[in-house]
């Protein structure tokens, strides 16, 4: 019974001490375009876009892979790949994953910034997210988080929807996305006091599910959506996609050899 009060005691001191943090991060946040390329449709002068992806192990659930990619655009070829374990340092604790994943050491912001020490050419313009960016509890999501950590636009992408302010996965929802016809089209995702947070975006014309974006740092939600679409050759944008097939076989790798050196011992 202590031992249990004391650790419901500990929860609840991070989990201040944590909105604490995201509360003095968000000050930061901008949610509008600060780079010549986003002004226009075809987005000219963008050349390399990137993708971060997280993959979890399931034989530990204290380690996890970080995957960095960075892709040519817009022909969307993986020019650059870094893919590392890192201890997860945190428990998650729902709202609050960015401090699960990002803080990590070596961590996800870690990767970019060694990126840019070690090959500043090759540093994407703009990040692509697995996860929300204001689309969020409180309006401050993964995205939005390496967004201020790396200085660099970040844009979330979300497989399903966060189910926040209003929003519902319900059956006016899915009415919307019976509406999407065509790749490129898309609806706004409004809270309760009208607030727009994102979109659900119709990926292909072969995708039957929503994408969901919002903004995470220095980009306009007008610009993410154009571009996500631009990236996308199947439901989830090229950048993530990669990112994420990368992590997983890293992972298979690591433990493959994990347990290759366990058998031979």
């Amino acid at each position: 019974m202590l031992r249990d009060w004391g650790s419901a005691r500990r929860r609840a001191a991070t989990r201040s001490r944590w909105e604490s943090e995201q509360s003095l991060l968000k000050e930061s946040l901008i949610c509008s375009n600060t780079e010549p390329w986003q002004a226009f449709p075809d987005f000219p002068g963008l050349e390399r876009v990137g993708g971060v992806d997280i993959s979890y192990s399931k034989e530990d659930d204290t380690i996890a892979c970080v995957s960095l990619v960075v892709l040519s655009y817009q022909d969307l070829e993986v020019i650059y790949e870094d893919c590392h374990m890192v201890p997860l340092d945190a428990t998650y604790v729902a709202g609050f994953l960015a401090f699960r994943e990002v803080p990590s050491l070596p961590s996800l912001s870690e990767a970019v910034c060694s990126l840019m020490k070690t090959n500043p050419r090759l540093m994407p313009q703009v990040l692509f997210v697995d996860g929300n960016g204001v689309l969020h509890h409180r309006g401050f999501g993964v995205a939005c988080h390496l967004g201020i950590q790396t200085d660099l636009p970040c844009i979330g992408v979300a497989k399903n929807l966060l189910q926040v302010d209003g929003l519902e996965n319900n059956e006016e929802h899915k009415e919307q996305i019976r509406q999407l016809k065509n790749g490129g089209d898309f609806f706004n995702l409004t809270s309760s006091l009208g607030s727009v947070l994102g979109t659900a975006l119709k990926s292909s014309d072969k995708s039957y599910k929503p994408i969901y974006s919002s903004v995470g740092h220095k980009i306009s939600l007008e610009s993410a959506v154009h571009l996500m679409h631009s990236c996308c050759r199947y439901r989830v944008p090229n950048p993530i996609r990669q990112a994420d097939i990368r992590s997983r076989k890293f992972l298979v790798k690591i433990t493959t050899v994990a347990e290759y050196s366990k058998a031979t011992r």
